[in-house]
């Protein structure tokens, strides 16, 4: 829901791919990462240490990145350009999979809110171009 209104927002038509929903935080979804310390640190520092678990008891860091490599290797060979609204952990799951990173390397990406990750393929390889804020395009019209 989430993205499909920055979708919006943005003046994009959106088609939802369940392979770019959030991850699954099973009983911490809707908290805050604070709230998290505050009732499970141990648990919430058990799963920053080893991603592969799920003591939430949703889904683990590497079930996103599956899904995520799998509708980025679906998409690699289409032509032009597209946009994909998601969440921070299906776009850090991105960029671990385009770098070829160590499943740590998850918790190293910081994903700013409303930000642009660009990512482009020849249809061969997958390749990180940039990340940063929303800039407005130049070439744009301005009216």
């Amino acid at each position: 829901m989430r993205a499909r209104e920055t979708a919006e927002a943005l003046g994009l038509t959106a088609e939802v791919d369940d392979r770019l929903r959030d991850c699954d935080f099973g009983r911490w979804s809707g908290l805050r990462f604070q709230q998290v310390l505050l009732r499970e640190p141990r648990k919430l520092v058990s799963w920053i240490r080893k991603p592969e678990s799920a003591p939430h008891g949703g889904e683990t860091i590497p079930t996103v990145l599956k899904r995520v490599a799998a509708w980025m290797s679906e998409r690699g060979g289409e032509q032009g350009h597209m946009v994909a609204v998601t969440h921070p952990a299906v776009i850090r799951a991105a960029i671990v999979h385009v770098i070829q990173a160590q499943l740590p390397s998850f918790w190293r990406i910081d994903v700013l809110p409303l930000s642009q990750t660009d990512l482009r393929t020849n249809g061969r390889r997958w390749v990180l171009r940039s990340m940063g804020p929303i800039v407005a395009d130049p070439d744009a019209d301005s009216n």
